[in-house]
């Protein structure tokens, strides 16, 4: 018997969820909800069970139901409501980024689903690319000697033409979490404080500002550094960032994609210290890669096995963190800290 499963927003971005879930035998689709009917029965006769139901009412469609899990794949303004309805009726919740549209409802949730001794996390999908797990693996084992820097750039002139031309914070928002959740894992740590400025450059399409530079420290010392903007035309980078991790002994580049570019010292005696390649390794059997159908299999396992996912909301707050204190920095112009 499956795991049984409604879904909760049956937008475009669920079908990043669906397509892998319905090739996964240990998930039962069994409800649809959304608050347009039409999409919720789409949805269903696309990748429901014969008796699926349907709905604009979760906690309806929940009675019905009684499922295990909930995939909350709603608007960010419907997470916290969502997923207090998805506990109350004893369901574990995998929820889209970013986990709530502030600090106090991302507290309130997380404490929610550990008093009803549910599960909830949230699918940080680039967590689970191939490319930055072996970038961790490299990091991992010590080649570069401890890390002591990370930059990250982000440059996508991106042309939505929707809501998001007029959202303010727009990049800080709608995209920086996962950049940070990236440096997050990649840095081993906590962070601590940060120092942000956002600006709309000219000719910017965007009403509100659309690019960014913030600064942040991490409990372990790394300093890490972001740079992005929504209205940069030209050399694009991936959707994962440009990155340099600078270590004691060396450092390696990575495009976002598969460019790795590494050195570390071997002779350190002239001006500049001889140098040799270092690349990460392969990804190792059993690693937990794949994207959404890696973050929603990952979660199904630890459902099964115990074990805790390791995009667990009362981690990921962390994440959400970084992005609200950026954007107090950027409004107050001063360093702020980064508290959860």
């Amino acid at each position: 018997m499956g795991m049984r499963v409604v879904l909760a927003g049956c937008g475009s971005i669920s079908e990043a969820w669906l397509k892998p879930a319905q090739i996964m035998p240990e998930i039962e689709m069994v409800g649809f909800v959304d608050l347009r009917p039409e999409a919720a029965e789409r949805r269903a006769r696309e990748y429901g069970t014969a008796d699926a139901i349907t709905g604009t009412d979760l906690d309806g469609v929940l009675a019905q139901t009684r499922p295990d899990v909930v995939f909350d794949c709603t608007n960010p303004d419907a997470h916290y409501g969502v997923v207090l309805t998805a506990l109350q009726h004893g369901c574990h919740v995998l929820g889209e980024k970013p986990l709530a549209t502030s600090m106090q409802q991302a507290r309130e949730m997380i404490a929610a689903a550990q008093q009803a001794g549910k599960v909830y996390a949230i699918v940080q999908n680039r967590r689970y690319d191939s490319n930055i797990r072996r970038l961790k693996a490299l990091l991992d084992s010590g080649a570069l000697g401890s890390v002591t820097t990370i930059n990250s750039d982000f440059y996508v002139g991106a042309h939505f033409r929707d809501f998001r031309d007029y959202m303010p914070h727009i990049l800080l928002l709608d995209m920086a979490i996962h950049t940070f959740d990236a440096a997050r894992y990649l840095a081993g740590a906590d962070p601590v404080s940060v120092f942000c400025k956002e600006w709309n450059p000219p000719g910017s399409w965007y009403d509100r500002d659309a690019s960014a530079v913030a600064i942040f420290d991490f409990s372990n010392g790394v300093v890490y550094t972001y740079r992005g903007s929504w209205t940069s035309e030209g050399l694009r980078t991936t959707w994962e960032s440009d990155w340099r991790v600078i270590g004691q002994q060396g450092s390696i580049v990575w495009d976002g994609a598969e460019g790795f570019r590494g050195e570390i010292a071997t002779d350190e005696g002239g001006f500049f210290s001889s140098m040799r390649e270092v690349l990460p390794p392969q990804v190792a059997a059993g690693a937990r890669v794949g994207g959404h159908a890696g973050v929603i299999a990952d979660f199904i396992d630890c459902l099964r096995t115990g074990r805790t996912p390791e995009t667990i909301a009362s981690d990921n707050i962390k994440s959400l963190a970084m992005v609200f204190a950026a954007i107090q920095s950027a409004e107050t112009g001063c360093v702020v800290p980064v508290e959860w």
